[in-house]
């Protein structure tokens, strides 16, 4: 039996976090170093899975398939196609930045304080949910994805209702009722999706009698399962609303800043460049292998809503006072220029769609991550407590303007070639709504460049004067992201070359292909 490495780069942190959690309280340290070593060796399992992946081989590779709940059809079947492998590489690449940036979010809080930070708690919950994330982005049965797609809510729910953001102007009680607030919605939201999902999950088991997606597919491709047209887009509609809520599509998107807001910049990194990911992820293994007429019978909807949420959350984006509430109102535009991509039903929508989820994931964490180090010298998430930044700390100031150039999608930066690639892909089928999208791009130059200038231009203001320059840990955290955003804006071939072939099987799922281009056709 060959070595089942999918199998071990979700198994890792998983043991990683029962290790880390079981280290004495009194050792602190030893917990933050085991953690980080544990998510350094899932890396490098991530990136043998990258180097043995063949692109041009079949769909899924690495596959295991074993026997689970026999009755039921249930399989721990495992395989991956080259979305899934970007993916697991984003994930494996961003968690040990994340424990980095954490560092010291976690130790125990001033002499005479009620709460309790247990620092082995933060770090075991992070890998918890790279594990789950990690197999949610291997799992070819569809019950398997389900278990895991809502297990990673419960150590998210305490890693936000826990361990929450300690600039808070309002007093310690004040912030622990806040943060309650945000992981219960958070919580609730997502597992009201969940919910439905499943009764999407037990009648898709009633129609094709297992949980394997590949032989579903297979078996809907080949004319040997049937489905009838309102069943199929019934179930669609269940995984679909669950997908739309983790991603978060508008009008479901509402649990995301304030999730944001009170968790810390790394939790919050979690949750918008790595948990996140999942929804749109699914979108494009599930709904679309699985429900290919009902994609297709749905993308006019899914696409205004796309649109709504690529302007509604720029423009909210623009008038926050808040800096993560502003991060988070961008992530959502960001996710509907991915969900927009995903079902315009082109190769170059679906390529950038993919892309944008890899491209997003590193500028979302380089500009979250340098915001959190900003925040946690000044003690205050208010833009308005800032100003004359660049004059005390430039390194501080020069990585977040790049990273804010990243969001805004600035030539040479990696989020552009995805964004254009989304762009190009929906104009080529609606036209309409290509263009209208573009509004898109200038209201991130709106307020990325107001951003900066408010906290890091003008005047120096008092409480700032004495503010300190990145740390060297820091800057370890926040050069290597910044170096990707700059290789992977200039060369994205590596990251295309990957994904290309798993998305033209995916659009072929669906019976389509790219429209011809209007001066072709008339020749």
């Amino acid at each position: 039996m060959s070595f089942p490495l999918l199998t071990a780069t979700a198994a890792l942190p998983a043991l990683g976090a029962v290790a880390t959690a079981a280290v004495p309280a009194a050792q602190r340290t030893a917990a933050k170093w085991l953690a980080l070593l544990v998510s350094l060796a899932t890396l490098a399992l991530a990136v043998t899975v990258l180097v043995r992946f063949d692109p041009d081989g079949e769909r899924y590779q690495l596959a295991e398939n074993h026997a689970w709940i026999k009755d039921f059809g249930v399989r721990y079947e495992l395989g991956v196609d080259g979305i899934a492998v970007a993916l697991i590489a984003l994930t494996a690449l961003l968690i040990p930045f994340i424990i980095l940036a954490g560092w010291h979010d976690a130790d125990p809080l001033e002499t005479g304080s009620r709460r309790w930070r247990p620092t082995q708690g933060f770090f075991a919950l992070i890998l918890a949910v790279e594990a789950m994330v990690v197999i949610s982005f291997e799992a070819t049965d569809v019950f398997l994805f389900y278990i895991f797609f809502e297990a990673m809510l419960i150590p998210m729910y305490f890693l936000i209702g826990g361990f929450g953001d300690r600039a808070h102007a309002h007093g310690e009680e004040t912030a622990a009722t806040q943060r309650s607030y945000a992981a219960v919605k958070f919580l609730l939201y997502n597992l009201a999706g969940g919910l439905i999902m499943l009764a999407a999950v037990i009648g898709l088991y009633v129609v094709a009698g297992n949980f394997s997606l590949t032989e579903i597919a297979d078996a809907r491709a080949n004319g040997t399962l049937d489905m009838a047209t309102n069943t199929e887009r019934w179930l669609f509609l269940g995984f679909f609303f669950a997908f739309a809520v983790k991603a978060p599509l508008w009008p479901l998107h509402t649990w995301l800043p304030n999730a944001m807001q009170e968790a810390t910049a790394p939790v919050a990194v979690l949750i918008t460049a790595v948990v996140d990911k999942v929804g749109t992820f699914a979108m494009l293994r599930f709904c679309l292998q699985l429900f290919p007429e009902a994609s297709k019978w749905a993308t006019p909807v899914v696409l205004v809503l796309a649109l709504i949420s690529i302007v509604y959350g720029a423009l909210l984006a623009v008038g926050q006072r808040d800096i993560k509430r502003l991060v988070a109102y961008a992530s959502i535009s960001h996710f509907g220029f991915i969900i927009m991509g995903v079902f315009a039903m082109t190769s170059q929508g679906q390529s950038g769609a993919t892309l944008y989820m890899v491209n997003h994931g590193i500028s979302t964490a380089a500009l979250m991550l340098v915001a959190g180090f900003l925040i946690s010298r000044r003690g205050s998430r208010l833009i308005a407590d800032y100003g004359g930044v660049q004059k005390v700390a430039p390194v501080l100031a020069g990585t977040f303007l790049i990273g804010g150039l990243a969001t805004l999608s600035l030539p040479g930066l990696a989020p552009f070639v995805s964004e254009f690639l989304v762009l190009v892909g929906t104009f080529a089928r609606y036209p309409v709504i290509g263009i209208i999208a573009t509004f898109g791009i200038v209201l991130a130059a709106l307020y990325t460049l107001v951003l900066y200038q408010r906290t890091m231009t003008g005047p120096v203001k008092p409480e700032v004067s004495a503010m300190p320059d990145l740390r060297v840990r820091e800057v370890l955290v926040v050069a290597p992201l910044i170096v990707l955003l700059i290789f992977l804006g200039v060369y994205p071939k590596p990251v295309t070359n990957i994904i290309d072939p798993a998305v033209k099987q995916t659009l072929s799922d669906v019976h389509k292909k790219d429209p011809r281009p209007e001066v072709e056709a008339a020749k």
